[in-house]
């Protein structure tokens, strides 16, 4: 699992928000925290998109970059602990440019 996601409980993920919260804040890995912490259409795409197909080994992968970029960005944010002024330098340099806020 490139993205260090656990194998959740798909009732849990599939459950209602109230569950899902009370799950997040026992679980101990940031990316189960913030899984859970996603609004329920985002954690039922995952169990369909990721934990169903257990024979794509890239699944993970796929599944984060269809996702929108709220989503994508909120993960750099809140497990990989931000990446604004790195997302900021790797636009510089894929335009030549540097860009200003």
């Amino acid at each position: 699992m490139a993205f260090g996601f656990p194998r959740m409980d798909k009732t849990v993920l599939l459950g209602p928000a109230a569950l899902a919260s009370m799950a997040a804040r026992r679980a101990s890995e940031p990316e189960a925290r913030w899984l859970l912490q996603q609004p329920r259409g985002v954690r039922t795409s995952y169990v369909r998109k990721v934990l169903d197909a257990e024979d794509e080994p890239n699944a993970q992968e796929i599944w984060m970059l269809r996702q929108l970029k709220a989503v994508r960005e909120s993960y750099i944010r809140e497990v990989l602990g931000g990446g604004s002024a790195r997302q900021e330098q790797v636009s510089a340099d894929a335009s030549g440019t540097r860009h200003s806020r």
